[in-house]
């Protein structure tokens, strides 16, 4: 399983980290934080400095927050942290940004908790320190931050930094979850789904997978999708499992794009599309998802239908590989 990252990550394989904990990753970046107090008028408003980082004017942004850092304003020194950290209007120095997040850390401010946490991880600015990350990380998910939470919870299931312990973990998943966090929605959905942590209900594993596919998860999505194909945990529909799985697929799920491929060779859910089929199984080939029935039906095609989808696949996956400008 991956964990602590930007998304924060993907869960891709979330049930076998279940059963497999030791198997997970740190990736480690802090998003920038966004501010968690309002700042009234007369206090400079800090949002003016947030509102700059917001639009990329990070030198105004670095002027106006380091105003407010002079008077002791949390947020402004977690801003400044970040800009520093970024390299943003301003050179890169870990160092600094490290001086600003304890500053602002020892304010109870979350982000910077949160923020430091993810030095400790790295080691950046510093011996990289995994119990000092956890002990930073459980202060900011106490504080109410949803990703903190959700990393936290992972930390429970691998079992380093504090015992294993599967249903604190879906507490904090269920913090996270709650605060709108797509990773923690599938982590407790796939939670419910194998009765790990939490009592085995299929419902509330789809209720979960579906807010988690909402939110942009693609691993969610596909797993959303095949419980409403089959209607398992919710009502059966093959049509909207069907543009669940062609979304999924275009945003590069080879799991779904063989999926995708089976409903266009049956015609279940959306019309057969031979050529579309076969394409869309080339596509996750490439990416190392092989389906032997799929071979079959494709070998059973006219050279022409074969041909076509050929062609559109390599067009989809070169449109993929081309750097973007």
């Amino acid at each position: 399983m991956k964990f602590l990252s930007q998304k924060i990550f993907c869960l891709g394989a979330i049930a076998v980290a279940l059963a497999s904990p030791a198997t997970a990753q740190v990736t480690r970046n802090a998003p920038p934080p966004p501010p968690n107090t309002t700042a009234n008028t007369d206090q400079g408003n800090i949002d003016v400095a947030y509102g700059a980082f917001q639009r990329g004017l990070y030198i105004t942004a670095f002027n106006e927050a380091s105003k407010r850092a002079q008077q002791n304003d949390a947020s402004a020194m977690t801003l400044l942290g970040e800009l520093y950290a970024q390299g943003l209007g301003v050179g890169r120095d870990d160092s600094k940004a490290a001086q600003w997040y304890k500053l602002a850390a020892a304010k109870n401010d979350r982000d910077a908790l949160f923020a430091l946490a993810m030095f400790n991880f790295q080691g950046r600015a510093g011996t990289r320190n995994t119990e000092e990350a956890a002990r930073l990380l459980d202060a900011a998910a106490k504080l109410g931050h949803p990703v903190a939470a959700y990393d936290l919870g992972l930390l429970y299931i691998q079992g380093q930094q504090f015992p294993q312990d599967f249903k604190r973990a879906g507490e904090l998943f269920a913090m996270a979850a709650e605060a709108g966090n797509g990773e923690a929605q599938y982590a407790l959905a796939t939670m419910y789904k194998e009765g790990r942590g939490t009592p085995k209900d299929m419902n509330k594993a789809m209720q979960l997978m579906q807010r988690a596919s909402i939110a942009g998860n693609v691993d969610a999505m596909v797993e959303f999708a095949i419980a409403q194909f089959n209607g398992e945990g919710v009502n059966k529909d093959e049509a909207a499992a069907a543009q669940l799985f062609l979304k999924a697929a275009h945003l590069g799920n080879a799991v779904a794009q063989n999926r995708l491929a089976r409903i266009l060779m049956a015609g279940r859910g959306m019309p057969a599309d031979a050529a579309e089929a076969i394409k869309w199984h080339l596509v996750a080939k490439a990416a190392g998802n092989s389906d032997p029935d799929l071979d079959v039906f494709a070998a059973k095609q006219k050279p022409a239908v074969r041909d076509s989808a050929d062609a559109a696949a390599k067009k989809w996956l070169s449109t993929v590989a081309a750097p973007r400008p």
